[in-house]
């Protein structure tokens, strides 16, 4: 009898024993923090990345008018935004002096020629009275010397001749090319002066409707760039447009450029990259400042995932015993998750930014991968609505409420 007392005794205190430790066990679980898996679809999207850059607009063909010769301007027969065509007269400058020189030139040239026809008679007929030893030969070397003298000194003058002569074809000034006057920097009747620079009068745009813009690209930038690429860019005049272009040089001529403080310097150095850009409304002026986008990679439409899809793995302690893992070998691999199953795909991978890589093949686009593995969060969350607020937290004003002070 006491021993089947006993028996239940034992019985008993095993059985609470083992509801505690159950208890124990599911209570852990119930407190564990919850695994959340996030999914995303294999989607098409467009995968880019860019450098940004600061330019300025500028035509693609743009010459500078002038003049190689000092005098006033005469006559001017264009103004701005004058379209022009080569060859058309543009500018004349006064004549008067250059004509002058041009007629002084002429008659030192048939004086000098005169006497050189003179001389070349003389040497000639020397000659055959020294070869009948009729004369000295000091008398024949000194006709053969005056003869030499004077061709070199006709020689000369036909030079100076000629030089006067373009002079004055300097002082009408032509177009070169066909396009619009975008400056022009002279009056008539202003004096100008062709010393070591040419002087310039005017500046031509050959075709507004095909402008360029020379970008200034950092050197920590500009390995990405290359010909061919897609550009975007802005200008302030107008805020609401973008403008596309295509980088089509990229000069190896580099630029320095310093800023800082009087006891801080830094050193920039940039690379001109020049882009074209189509104009047919011509809303891009000249000398418009531009904020430049390169794209140095862009593909849109791409088939793929996110990125960090494609570094997950599903191992503990986020995955535990209770899903089934099936791997596979690979490269790079998606993984799908089915219940609790995981299954992994081998895939084929494309271009890449480090957001987004391309999804060449291996799983087809709409499927469901898993992208990572996150806590669920155990607070409370409130709802939009829900206005309660501590009563010790201070609220915004009562703007119903008048001010009584005077």
């Amino acid at each position: 009898m006491k021993k089947n007392k006993k028996g239940i005794i034992i019985t008993l205190i095993a059985v609470v024993a083992v509801a505690a430790i159950a208890a124990v066990i599911i209570g852990k679980k119930a407190n564990a923090p919850k695994i959340v898996f996030n999914t995303v679809t294999v989607a098409k999207g467009d995968i880019s990345s860019f450098v940004t850059a600061t330019g300025t607009v500028e035509p693609m063909t743009e010459v500078e008018v002038g003049t190689q010769v000092s005098g006033i301007i005469d006559k001017i027969y264009v103004d701005y935004n004058s379209n022009v065509k080569q060859g058309q007269l543009i500018a004349e400058m006064d004549k008067v002096t250059l004509q002058s020189e041009l007629e002084s030139a002429q008659a030192m040239y048939d004086g000098n020629k005169a006497e050189f026809e003179y001389q070349k008679k003389n040497f000639r007929r020397n000659k055959m009275l020294f070869e009948k030893q009729m004369i000295s030969e000091s008398e024949y070397e000194t006709s053969e010397y005056n003869y030499r003298m004077a061709k070199s000194s006709m020689d000369n003058s036909k030079a100076s001749l000629d030089k006067a002569r373009r002079n004055l074809s300097y002082a009408t000034i032509t177009s070169p090319i066909d396009g619009v006057v975008i400056d022009r920097a002279v009056e008539e009747g202003q004096t100008v002066a062709a010393g070591f620079e040419t002087p310039t009068l005017f500046t031509i745009a050959a075709d507004l409707t095909q402008m360029q813009v020379v970008a200034d690209v950092d050197e920590a930038d500009i390995g990405g760039v290359k010909e061919g690429q897609r550009v975007e860019f802005t200008v302030d005049a107008y805020p609401g447009d973008t403008f596309e272009g295509r980088v089509t040089q990229i000069r190896l001529g580099s630029s320095e450029t310093t800023s800082g403080t009087s006891t801080t310097t830094e050193s920039v150095i940039t690379y001109e990259v020049v882009i074209s850009a189509q104009n047919p409304d011509l809303k891009l002026k000249p000398r418009l400042t531009a904020n430049v986008t390169i794209y140095t990679l862009d593909k849109p439409d791409a088939v793929s995932v996110p990125a960090k899809a494609l570094r997950f793995k599903p191992e503990p302690p986020l995955v535990s015993d209770e899903y089934t893992v099936i791997d596979c070998d690979a490269e790079h691999k998606l993984w799908t998750l089915d219940g609790m199953t995981f299954t992994a795909h081998k895939v084929e991978t494309g271009l890449s930014n480090g957001i987004r890589t391309e999804i060449l093949g291996g799983l087809p686009e709409g499927t469901s991968v898993v992208e990572e593995a996150t806590l669920a969060s155990s607070a409370p969350e409130m709802a939009d609505g829900d206005n309660e607020r501590s009563p010790f937290m201070p609220g915004p004003p009562d703007r119903n409420k008048k001010n009584s002070k005077k």
